[in-house]
């Protein structure tokens, strides 16, 4: 994709992300986004076929991004100038959760954050069954290791949602150290 393209990409995600942060997603339309964004109707269409590529095309650049941020922990854009990145890939990726690249935080928990936080999920399975269900057996081998992959990966989202209703108070470690100590003794 060269420059002007990825402009316009970035164009569109800007608005159709302002606009998702005002108004549920099921009432936001094309011609809202092309005129947010001050693209025309073709060059819409070119980059995404319906307004739900667009926002699959949205939630894979911001989860991807962060969750391939929190799999190789030596990218940490200079979060960590003060010390070392932390060996935990979930303290990882609070602390860019934290950093809130892109308003991904004010997206969900905005009024369409069901589908946010959907996606969310979905990206942080790989995450989990590289970083967490592949490094060992688990405490109960009885239980599929897919089924162990939804449950963290659920109760990963639900803590970060518990976390901005509660205006972030916790720093990524404390809540680091509550998370792993609610789940190792699945592992």
């Amino acid at each position: 994709m060269d420059r002007r393209q990825q402009k316009t990409r970035r164009a569109i995600f800007t608005a159709f992300s302002a606009l998702l942060e005002k108004k549920p997603y099921s009432k936001i339309t094309v011609q809202e986004i092309i005129d947010a964004a001050d693209v025309g109707r073709t060059t819409f269409y070119a980059h995404f076929e319906t307004k739900d590529d667009l926002l699959k095309a949205l939630c894979e650049a911001l989860f991807g991004h962060i969750i391939s941020s929190a799999m190789d922990s030596s990218h940490t854009h200079g979060l960590y100038a003060e010390g070392s990145a932390p060996t935990s890939v979930f303290c990882h990726l609070l602390h860019h959760l934290q950093e809130n690249d892109k308003h991904v935080l004010a997206l969900l928990s905005c009024e369409s954050s069901e589908l946010f936080l959907r996606h969310f999920k979905e990206s942080l399975n790989d995450l989990v069954r590289v970083h967490v269900i592949g490094h060992g057996s688990s405490a109960h081998p009885e239980l599929p290791p897919d089924f162990l992959v939804n449950h963290i990966s659920g109760s990963f989202v639900e803590m970060v949602l518990w976390w901005i209703k509660g205006k972030r108070k916790q720093t990524p470690e404390e809540l680091d150290r509550y998370f792993r100590a609610v789940i190792a003794p699945l592992l």
